[in-house]
């Protein structure tokens, strides 16, 4: 379903995830506000829990995205025991960094608990929901696909929620749909919580993206974070634009980016993407 997006659309979170690593995690605003610092490229990361990381690397977000598509090459379908044990010997062996998220799956698989997920409520397992659509054939499945592979490190009631959400607006825009009038016909199908996160993102478009961002909340939750996307998305029509402005909010800015590029990209040409970010350390 939609194979001819694929690879753009995970290259596309891979670039962004790369780009957005440099101030990734960095909340101090004289930090942000940095003037030596130079938003038109790649850079090392600043925040220290990325030590050994370089410029064209990704953050653990990229890395775990990146085995998902490596998982799913070869695949005709989404067998998610198989992906569960390839993933835990993925990080068995990982140096970047592993967030709670991940360390307490790994305890989970560990003691044979199913479903293998944290009960965590982060924003960033949404970002890496493209490579599924691959072993998708239909609308439903890829439905379908994204609840179970969530469900493996993030199997909160919030989480499964607000990848359902994002997952349907993606169906949505590949087919060709304004965004921002997806994000209106989805509103509806959520609970109170997310109509208000949601009408928050749509009402704060003319807002600068700096104080939109720091307002909603720039840390890792899906409260705050999901109302920064929801911005992101109805006031940018510009990628380069919008993530570096995304950026220069600081938190979880990978997260949003993501989720934000997955998006916007789903009914643009891979021509978008800026060239001189394109010089990432792994290719796909």
């Amino acid at each position: 379903m939609f194979e001819e997006k694929i690879k753009d659309l995970v290259l596309s979170v891979l670039v962004i995830d790369s780009y957005c690593l440099g101030m990734h995690w960095v909340y101090d605003e004289e930090q942000l506000l940095d003037k030596n610092f130079n938003w038109q490229v790649l850079n090392a990361p600043k925040a220290l829990w990325h030590k050994g990381k370089e410029a064209g690397d990704f953050t653990h977000y990229g890395d775990q995205t990146l085995w998902l598509y490596e998982f799913l090459k070869d695949k005709n379908s989404f067998d998610v025991d198989l992906y569960r044990d390839f993933w835990y010997k993925k990080m068995k062996n990982y140096t970047g960094y592993l967030d709670s998220a991940s360390r307490n799956t790994i305890l989970n698989i560990e003691n044979k608990t199913t479903p293998s997920g944290s009960n965590s409520t982060d924003l960033s397992i949404v970002g890496r929901i493209a490579p599924l659509l691959k072993v998708s054939k239909n609308k439903e499945e890829f439905l379908k696909n994204v609840q179970i592979f969530v469900q493996v490190t993030h199997n909160s009631k919030k989480a499964k929620e607000c990848v359902d959400f994002f997952a349907r607006l993606l169906l949505l825009v590949l087919e060709k749909n304004d965004i921002t009038k997806s994000i209106l016909k989805l509103k509806n199908e959520y609970d109170d919580s997310f109509q208000v996160m949601i009408e928050k993102g749509l009402n704060s478009k003319d807002e600068d993206s700096f104080k939109a961002i720091r307002e909603f909340g720039p840390a890792c939750d899906i409260d705050g974070g999901f109302s920064g996307v929801i911005h992101l998305l109805a006031k940018y029509d510009n990628l380069k634009e919008m993530i570096i402005n995304n950026s220069k909010a600081g938190g979880d800015s990978s997260a949003r980016a993501m989720i934000a590029t997955t998006i916007f990209m789903a009914n643009k040409n891979i021509n978008e993407l800026p060239k001189e970010w394109l010089n990432i350390n792994k290719k796909i």
